[in-house]
């Protein structure tokens, strides 16, 4: 009875979370091998490795709703087929998804810091670079599996202290 159990609370997650994926035009990623990867030498994906992760993590580059593989390039003096070639190579993943990762970490941060409980979803999503709330909806699911909210959510009902307090409204004095 139990095993049945488990079974059907599977199979509402699933379908709950291909409802989600539907809302927000997810799709399943499809691998296919590029030949330009293999052009590159393991010495200068490495270099090129520690590079983009200088710039655009530790100078916060993924913030810059602008900031796209071809400016990356221009940056490093090099061109988009090798910075796709590393980042798909050492990251395993697309550019897209290398940035969005970094911007979907931090805006978690940005969920459960008591000084952004009163922001709103599309002001989150402002910070950390992304061009529109449903975008960043949709990459967030991706990589949490929950929408911005119920992260948020769960979170508060796991750590009930960290709610703010309401303020409290202060009488007008007459004169």
């Amino acid at each position: 009875m139990e095993e049945i159990s488990y079974i059907c609370i599977e199979i509402i997650i699933n379908y709950q979370q291909v409802r989600v994926m539907t809302k927000y035009n997810i799709t399943a990623k499809k691998e296919k091998e590029a030949h330009y990867r293999s052009l590159v030498s393991p010495k200068l994906m490495d270099e090129l490795k520690e590079k983009i992760n200088r710039i655009v993590v530790m100078e916060k580059k993924y913030k810059d709703k602008d900031y796209s593989a071809k400016k990356l390039a221009e940056e490093l003096g090099t061109n988009t087929r090798y910075i796709s070639a590393v980042v798909n190579v050492r990251f395993h993943m697309n550019y897209t998804s290398f940035i969005n990762k970094f911007r979907i970490e931090e805006a978690m941060a940005i969920l459960v810091d008591r000084r952004y409980q009163k922001l709103r979803m599309q002001e989150v999503s402002d910070m950390v670079g992304f061009s529109n709330r449903q975008s960043f909806y949709a990459s967030f699911f991706k990589l949490m599996k929950m929408t911005p909210r119920e992260y948020r959510l769960r979170h508060l009902a796991q750590h009930p202290s960290e709610k703010l307090k309401p303020e409290k409204k202060k009488k007008a004095t007459a004169k």
